[in-house]
């Protein structure tokens, strides 16, 4: 029979220790390998997802832009019929403002020249204006010359 020397046994301990140690790192690569799979896998799912999200959002920016040029537009257009108006305005009150009041003006003056106060009307009361606690009668033009 053959005797088992030291350096048998040294090698035997040597070479399980190996294959273990192997199997450990073939289970690791393993897991490894799946992990990068479904990484892969995820990637790839999100990429097809975010593309199209991509497009539109670059759809929804043109769209918003070509909004923000029309309402640009409208708004320049609204600036120049103001100003428009503001001039229409302004030459209406130069040009008709002052003949308009002289107009009122004779107007109320000849209704008042011809109207005068009746005989039979009473005329009005006097206003009167409370200031701190006590009354005071305020005389008008036409009381003062009665």
């Amino acid at each position: 029979m053959h005797t088992v020397s030291g350096g048998e046994v040294a090698g035997i301990l040597v070479a399980v220790f190996w294959a273990i140690l192997v199997s450990f790192l073939a289970v690791a690569l393993a897991r490894v390998a799946q992990t990068l799979k479904a990484t892969t896998k995820l990637v790839a799912d999100v990429t097809d997802q975010a593309v199209p999200l991509l497009a539109d959002a670059s759809a929804a920016v043109r769209s918003a832009q070509t909004q923000i040029d029309r309402v640009d537009s409208i708004a320049s257009d609204v600036q120049e019929v103001t100003s428009n108006a503001s001039a229409l305005s302004t030459t209406v009150a130069s040009t008709f403002g002052g003949p308009l009041v002289k107009v009122a003006a004779f107007g109320y003056g000849v209704r008042r020249a011809l109207g005068g106060r009746k005989e039979d009307v009473p005329a009005k009361a006097p206003r009167r204006t409370v200031i701190v606690g006590r009354t005071v009668t305020r005389r008008s033009a036409r009381d003062k010359r009665d």
